[in-house]
């Protein structure tokens, strides 16, 4: 089972990603573990304080250290995590591959970033990793975090109910997937491609081929390197 804990100041914005649909399915069958830290539980003083002004001035707030600091010793007094990820616009980009190779782990912690980001040096001594799910900035991590949940999580056995399906989406070969139909076989006079109603397996599959190959060419084809 893999386990992700991830730390936020904003949890409620992530109820609905991890309670509807196959990461839900994913929860009630054990085969995913999500849990969400708020990050004012361990706030600083009486007021459980988590961000304040940024040194040297200008606009916006910094989420401090000591909450995160006190947040992840807690945490890790009871998990060994085999990464700490921040969510961060310059991290490095989310793609397939990577959310092949977390998907492989056990234990991973999401550490969410709000405002104008966290003091620099929960990155230089608390974190394992930075990723960005695109050269945009959003509010704050807890849509990242959620988009690489879905990702990852997907690509566990056993949740989604035929395991071959991931193996066949857009990027699992550096190739967008191809087109896909179902029925009628012909509507509005928008016929279905013969091929498909064939039945015949093996030139299904290259045309199914050719079709990613043509895809990628002209819609991405940085993926063909």
């Amino acid at each position: 089972m893999l386990r992700f804990d991830i730390i936020t100041c904003l949890p409620h914005l992530l109820d609905g990603p991890f309670n509807y649909s196959i990461i839900h399915r994913a929860r009630e069958k054990g085969l995913l573990e999500v849990n969400v830290h708020d990050l004012r539980e361990f706030g600083v003083g009486k007021h459980q304080q988590i961000d304040d002004y940024a040194y040297g001035g200008g606009a916006g707030m910094v989420i401090m250290v000591e909450p995160i600091d006190n947040c992840l010793s807690k945490l890790q007094e009871e998990q060994t995590y085999d990464e700490v990820i921040y969510m961060s616009p310059d991290g490095e980009p989310f793609t397939q591959k990577v959310a092949n190779e977390l998907s492989l782990k056990q234990n991973l912690c999401i550490l969410c970033g709000h405002y104008k980001g966290v003091d620099e040096r929960v990155r230089e001594n608390l974190i394992t990793r930075e990723i960005s799910i695109g050269d945009y900035v959003l509010s704050g991590g807890e849509l990242g975090a959620a988009v690489m949940v879905d990702a990852i999580g997907r690509l566990i056995p056993g949740v989604l109910s035929d395991e071959t399906s991931a193996l066949t989406d857009s990027f699992q070969d550096d190739l967008i997937a191809p087109p896909v139909y179902t029925r009628p076989a012909n509507y509005n006079d928008w016929p279905v491609p013969e091929v498909l109603l064939s039945g015949h397996e093996k030139k299904i599959d290259q045309w199914r081929q050719e079709q990613s190959v043509q895809r990628t060419k002209e819609r991405r084809p940085g993926l063909l390197g």
